[in-house]
């Protein structure tokens, strides 16, 4: 496979150079079976400056800190917090960390089965020879218990409660069982540095409730949106050229408009203008992952439509799909927040008089 061709390469392929050179310099102790020490940890994720490293998640340091305590443990690592606050990516960057690989990924769902999480079976050898390791298709969670990697269930809560039952044993007594075969081969035990992260939205509690008993062999840590609006806007810039770049855009974001992007989503987001106003809050999720979608969608229609970096009114044309989605009600909250920004100063009043481009207004 072409590295340039693939859209996203896991954190792994991307940051090969900064882990080898980790791997190469980490000098502290490491837990076993972990491919650097937590200090290396730490450095790829938060980056480091005097070794080159660069910061890959942005939030609180001893998140971080608490996390690969956790996962040097036998307990997991349970990550919860609002769509978008970037728990996926932190997971899987702690995975390139800690294991080299991020790719035993278990996307939660309705229709994920224990198949997919454990074991599944080569039919055909099935048929031809009976259950055997031959014919034994390992999923995620066996390859990582039997290979001493971390694997990773993303969004654990929107399972069936009897599919997420089934990382009791692996977590409590570090064992799998494949009851089809016999011997040895009937029990996969855990080699030092398996252990499980898990990711569960806010907006998903109580669809599928964990169980008391799988809550214990978890930590919970919540991923909290990023508060500063410096902070935010800047990784929305970064986050956005790096997408631009790989779809042909050469043209940067402009500045002044990810600054009113970034800010109609954080006061969307809190329900208030930086200034004290009330604002109606949407249902929708006005998350920073989706300010880095919405700017990337802003500078493809500039660049591709006109030969220009995009602007405040691409910016409207571009935030239907998120803020309302197919929600009318979500729709109007927007109409009427752009109807309050024509006192502002700088490209509010671009952004205002582009509300006529949001679909259905007059």
């Amino acid at each position: 496979m072409i590295e340039s061709a693939v859209q996203r390469p896991p954190a792994e392929v991307r940051y090969a150079e900064e882990l080898a050179r980790l791997r190469a310099a980490d000098e502290s102790p490491r837990p076993p079976g972990w491919a650097l020490s937590l200090a290396a940890a730490r450095a790829f994720i938060l980056g480091d400056a005097r070794a080159g490293i660069s910061r890959k998640f942005v939030g609180d340091p001893s998140l971080i800190d608490r996390a690969l305590v956790v996962l040097a443990t036998s307990r997991g690592l349970m990550l919860v917090g609002e769509p978008g606050t970037a728990k996926s990516l932190l997971s899987e960057l702690i995975a390139a960390a800690v294991s080299g690989v991020s790719t035993l990924t278990i996307q939660g769902g309705a229709a994920t089965t224990e198949d997919q999480i454990k074991y599944s079976w080569n039919y055909a050898l099935l048929v031809a020879e009976g259950p055997s390791p031959r014919s034994l298709v390992p999923a995620p969670l066996l390859r990582g218990m039997a290979e001493g990697r971390v694997v990773r269930f993303e969004e654990i809560t929107r399972c069936p409660l009897e599919v997420q039952d089934s990382l009791l044993s692996p977590l409590s007594e570090r064992v799998l069982s494949v009851p089809e075969l016999s011997g040895p081969e009937s029990m996969v035990f855990a080699r030092d540095g398996f252990n499980v992260i898990a990711t569960a939205n806010t907006r998903d509690r109580g669809v599928n409730e964990m169980s008391a008993a799988l809550k214990r062999r978890f930590n919970f840590e919540t991923v909290f949106p990023i508060a500063d609006l410096g902070t935010e806007l800047d990784l929305v810039a970064t986050e956005a050229q790096a997408l631009l770049r790989r779809s042909g855009v050469s043209a940067p974001p402009r500045p002044e408009v990810l600054e009113v992007l970034v800010t109609a989503f954080r006061e969307l987001r809190a329900g208030r203008t930086g200034e004290g106003r009330p604002v109606d809050r949407p249902a929708a999720v006005m998350s920073t992952a989706e300010a880095v979608s919405v700017a990337h969608a802003v500078g493809l229609r500039g660049w591709y439509l006109r030969g220009e970096a995009g602007t405040a009114a691409d910016v409207v044309a571009c935030l239907a799909g998120t803020a309302a989605k197919d929600n009318a009600e979500d729709l109007a909250r927007l109409r009427h927040y752009l109807d309050q920004q024509a006192q502002r100063g700088g490209q509010w009043p671009e952004l205002h008089q582009a509300r006529h481009l949001l679909p259905g207004t007059p």
